[in-house]
């Protein structure tokens, strides 16, 4: 498991290149039959990326949360970016397909990772984000497109997107993660525009369904001092509570966002005008 350790706004302006992909950037979470972790210490959340292909993975006890198993003192998300799998959690399986989500309340003891139609659509690749839970709620499936839907934006501003909330206060419950998937229409690639930050909370996107010629730039720092990250499919970003969270595509995407933190109210944003960000 690698670990992030958490930074403030001041650190930024003095950030190359290299640093803020290495503190913000989260790439190559997927490699075959492997599992792979970061810990970032904004609201103590855990990314993990699961790919099964030969064998199936169980997800393992990492040293760094001091639990006896993963989920002792944690709850977590799962979006599937890639081919059908399942996913077993103490002996009862949930079939989840690409973009359906899996809420695993506090408590499970053993979650083992497969995937079941790699031939026709490629090993599923499973992304969960975890934060600390002091209460357990039941595991919950979700199917794709199946949750609260939003509509927003406007093709006319290129940013028309539907937003599926899955795991929030009036769909799934948990004790902090927030989690949904958001889909760009066709002709247009901004998400998240006007943007906004989270006080009180942070989030995190990870690109999906990306062309791999194409990209993504991704906006962060503070509306004032901003700075962007060149994001490819399938790699995640940690976006702080003081920072913005928007981008562009050079090609239509989806993206998974999650959030960890202080409530879990998905319109407690803080707004700025466009033309005030510099």
């Amino acid at each position: 498991m690698e670990q992030r350790y958490a930074t403030s706004p001041e650190h930024v302006p003095g950030m190359d290149t290299a640093e803020l992909r290495g503190r913000y950037l989260v790439p190559g979470l997927f490699a075959p039959d492997a599992v792979n972790a970061v810990y970032t210490h904004h609201d103590r959340v855990v990314l993990v990326g699961i790919m099964p292909v030969a064998t199936a993975l169980d997800l393992p006890t990492f040293p760094e949360i001091r639990s006896e198993y993963f989920f002792e003192h944690r709850e977590g998300g799962i979006v599937n970016v890639g081919g059908r799998g399942t996913v077993d959690v103490d002996g009862t399986t949930y079939d989840v397909g690409h973009g359906s989500c899996l809420y695993i309340g506090r408590g499970a003891r053993r979650v083992t990772f497969a995937s079941t139609d790699i031939e026709a659509n490629g090993p599923a690749r499973f992304y969960l984000v975890s934060a600390p839970a002091h209460t357990a709620y039941p595991t919950t499936l979700v199917e794709a497109g199946t949750g609260s839907t939003r509509e927003l934006g406007d093709a006319l501003t290129s940013n028309r997107r539907t937003l599926n909330r899955y795991i929030h206060e009036d769909g799934v419950p948990s004790c902090q993660v927030v989690m949904g998937v958001t889909t760009l229409h066709p002709g247009s690639m901004w998400n998240t525009m006007p943007a906004h930050t989270h006080d009180r909370r942070t989030e995190l996107y990870l690109y999906f369904d990306l062309p791999a010629d194409a990209r993504v730039i991704h906006l962060m720092g503070e509306p004032t001092e901003t700075r962007h990250l060149v994001v490819g499919n399938e790699e995640a970003v940690i976006s702080p509570s003081w920072s913005v969270h928007s981008g562009v595509g050079s090609a239509s995407y989806s993206f998974v966002w999650a959030m960890a933190g202080e409530n879990q109210s998905f319109d407690d944003m803080d707004g700025f005008a466009i033309a005030d960000m510099r």
